[in-house]
């Protein structure tokens, strides 16, 4: 049997795709594209801010259902549907990573994404498995 378990988030899909959020692996957490989804109303809100503010709440969640926190991930990949988004991005990459010394790889990349995103991303992350 695999030691692979898969990740979800409360209130977060990806429809009726066959899809968890995301898996881990030992130490190593690896997350499905992650989108600005309002759990209360299973669809994307239209504001901007919104969706890069939900984003960094779902991975907060991610992290802590792997074992975790966002202080365990080492690469954040953003995907951005316009390039103007990516300052909405920094405000909250700031707020959860508050120490310049003590920041994830990150790259961001602007890309067509589905059903009214603006924002995703993607981690990775190594968990130390003495906190479990």
């Amino acid at each position: 049997m695999s030691n692979r378990r898969s990740l979800e988030i409360d209130g977060v899909t990806h429809g009726k795709t066959p899809i968890p959020q995301g898996a881990k692996i030992g130490p190593f957490v690896f997350s499905s594209a992650i989108a600005g989804i309002d759990p209360s109303t299973g669809s994307i809100p239209s504001d901007p801010k919104r969706q890069v503010q939900l984003v960094f709440q779902h991975v907060r969640s991610f992290m802590k259902n792997a074992g975790g926190s966002p202080d365990d991930i080492g690469k954040m990949t953003v995907y951005l549907a316009d390039e103007q988004y990516r300052d909405l991005v920094n405000e909250e990459w700031v707020k959860m990573f508050p120490d310049p010394a003590s920041r994830p790889a990150r790259h961001s990349t602007v890309s067509q994404l589905r059903n009214g995103a603006l924002v995703q991303v993607e981690i990775t992350a190594v968990i130390d498995s003495t906190r479990e």
